[in-house]
């Protein structure tokens, strides 16, 4: 359930080869920015914890893909940043069309992940998940 104001979110759950787990969430507000309630974690390799806040990370779309079903368009690759933990990421998905056409439609699916600018070769797996960039398909309703 989102709250007033809230379209959708972009969740991420990304496996670093270096041991470490990143969990993020955004939260979209319907002029485009940002939910302060967006947040994260981040696990390092001994399992001690970070929390993150909407302000220590940042998500950013870097290419779109389109659905067959009506032209709905999905962000398809992310730059994903922990600025003060050193992270700075490509986020791309294994397949393009990963989108669910469900009662709610939406885009969820396997991703690969590489390091980003300055990154020091970080590379991973991972899981994405975005909501409310596309209505329930009307053969449905």
């Amino acid at each position: 359930a989102l709250s007033q104001g809230q379209v959708g979110w972009d969740w991420f759950a990304l496996q670093l080869d270096d041991g470490r787990d990143l969990m993020v969430y955004r939260l979209r507000r319907a002029d485009g920015s940002t939910d302060p309630m967006s947040e994260g974690v981040l696990v390092d390799s001994d399992g001690g914890t970070i929390h993150l806040g909407a302000d220590d990370f940042g998500i950013e779309g870097l290419a779109e893909w389109e659905s067959p079903i009506d032209g709905a368009r999905y962000p398809a690759e992310w730059r994903v940043t922990v600025p003060g933990q050193g992270i700075d990421l490509v986020v791309e998905p294994v397949l393009p069309n990963q989108e669910l056409n469900v009662t709610v439609r939406y885009w969820e699916g396997a991703v690969d992940v590489r390091s980003g600018a300055g990154a020091g070769g970080l590379s991973g797996v991972g899981y994405v998940e975005l909501t409310g960039y596309a209505g329930s398909d009307p053969r449905r309703r």
